[in-house]
């Protein structure tokens, strides 16, 4: 049974794409790791990553935390993270558990968490009762720190357009053929800050940018915007308007690529809060 807070179609709308958006989407920076451990002032017994999809956001901690427990509702989500999990040295997997579960009712004990995150993730969660529950798992000054990629990631003006133009197009493909009701809803990232603020939960909050680059080529550009969950949910709903624009995208990329790997920007956004 979902927990009061958490929205069905919130969860379901990355339900049977986990591959395309293990193989496509960023893994998180490593600055991530040296700016939380930084206002920590050391490294973490645990971190919890709330909402860690198919462990992209988790892994990093792989070498820099002691335990690591990786929280995630969608099923098919998590059974990719398990599956990399399975890979890894024993040494290094016994480090690391994936436990399919709510951001508002984590099985923690309080005050165990040294850092809690939640990686391109806390926009689709209740932020009240979410907040509520990091400030019971964490420590006294404990970290707790969202932080998301904006998109597009760097590319011509053309090619960037063309991304926002494929989202916007898949969103109301969806709008019309799913009741409103039934669709995902997906809070406002500029309010996470107030949000943090709000909580009561941190005696500090602060936002910061940073970017990272990483090698790009055509294809990982392209599946990129594909791993978008509003194209997914186009795609799941047989929007086959989305098509052409789709074919249209994709020559687009491979035309500003030109068959090259480019080192490419990924801008991020972190609002931290210490406990």
């Amino acid at each position: 049974m979902i927990p009061e807070g958490n929205v069905k179609s919130n969860i379901e709308r990355f339900s049977g794409f986990e591959g395309l958006y293990d193989s496509y989407r960023p893994q998180a920076p490593a600055l991530v790791v040296d700016l939380l451990t930084g206002y920590l002032g050391g490294r973490p017994s645990l971190v919890v990553d709330v909402g860690c999809g198919t462990g992209l956001s988790s892994f990093i901690w792989r070498k820099a935390a002691d335990r690591v427990v990786g929280i995630e509702p969608n099923g098919d989500m998590i059974g990719k993270a398990r599956e990399k999990l399975a890979l890894l040295p024993p040494d290094d997997a016994g480090r690391f558990a994936f436990v399919q579960g709510y951001s508002n009712e984590l099985d923690l004990e309080s005050g165990s968490a040294d850092i809690v995150t939640c990686s391109q993730s806390f926009h689709w969660m209740d932020p009240v009762s979410t907040l509520k529950e990091v400030g019971r798992v964490l420590r006294p000054n404990g970290i707790f720190a969202a932080y998301d990629c904006d998109w597009p990631p760097q590319a011509s003006w053309t090619v960037e357009s063309g991304y926002e133009r494929l989202l916007r197009l898949a969103e109301e493909a969806v709008a019309r053929r799913v009741p409103a009701a039934d669709r995902a809803v997906k809070r406002d990232k500029s309010k996470h800050l107030e949000n943090l603020r709000a909580s009561g939960v941190f005696r500090y909050v602060k936002e910061m940018v940073f970017h990272n680059i990483e090698r790009c080529d055509a294809d990982r550009y392209f599946g990129l915007a594909l791993s978008q969950g509003g194209v997914q949910t186009a795609l799941k709903h047989d929007a086959e308007e989305l098509r052409d624009e789709i074919d249209a995208f994709r020559k687009e990329v491979e035309a500003y690529f030109r068959g090259r790997t480019l080192d490419v920007m990924f801008g991020y956004r972190m609002r931290l809060g210490i406990k």
